[in-house]
């Protein structure tokens, strides 16, 4: 496990560390987890109210100024989803009417920038750690702890590279001047997807990941 743990913290799909020594720098990764899940939980679930959304997101970005985030990286971190939230919240405004499709565009957004500050506040080796120690019972049972640990890590990280794909594919597509189609979108997000996986994937079997 530790040449896997390896792979993912020096692999540049997993994002960026941001050294330092702040209250969310220093609280405990599991308790920073569960507070997470539990932002998301309620903002999901909870909140109807597009107001009250909004104000999680106010919440989430505040978050970047407790933990002294850089802002050319904050920036980076926050900006590339919106078009792809854009896109969505204008759909549901047009089906399910814009007080919807208002909370839905905010709801995920705050998501969104909390869980990836989450990430800039936590090593991947942390990470690691407090999900093994937590699904540790689970090994008494037969679980494969190390596989879920693995793809659970795996799982958290992907969700905002792959939105950052969506976006820069989607800005491309503007920059060349072609229509918004599911090919001119859907097509390169495939390609990258596809290239970072196969590159991580050499990358873990070669560490013995398979093994």
């Amino acid at each position: 496990m530790a040449s896997v743990r390896n792979v993912l913290v020096t692999n540049a799909m997993l994002g960026t560390y941001i050294d330092g020594d702040t209250v969310l720098h220093r609280m405990r990764p599991g308790v920073k987890m569960l507070l997470l899940v539990a932002f998301i939980v309620v903002v999901s679930v909870v909140v109807t109210d597009p107001w009250v959304a909004a104000g999680t997101t106010v919440v989430a970005l505040l978050g970047y100024a407790v933990a002294r985030i850089p802002v050319r990286v904050a920036w980076a971190q926050v900006l590339p989803p919106l078009p792809v939230l854009v896109v969505l919240s204008a759909a549901t405004c047009w089906m399910d009417g814009v007080s919807r499709g208002v909370t839905i565009f905010f709801s995920v957004y705050a998501s969104i920038v909390a869980a990836t500050l989450f990430t800039l506040t936590t090593r991947v080796s942390a990470m690691l750690d407090a999900l093994e120690r937590g699904l540790g019972p689970l090994g008494r049972v037969g679980v494969p702890v190390r596989a879920v640990t693995l793809t659970l890590m795996l799982t958290i990280r992907l969700i905002p590279v792959q939105l950052q794909a969506v976006g820069q594919a989607i800005e491309a597509a503007r920059a060349r001047g072609s229509r918004m189609s599911l090919v001119s979108v859907g097509v390169p997000v495939i390609i990258r997807s596809v290239r970072r996986a196969q590159t991580l994937g050499d990358a873990l079997i070669a560490r013995g990941a398979g093994d």
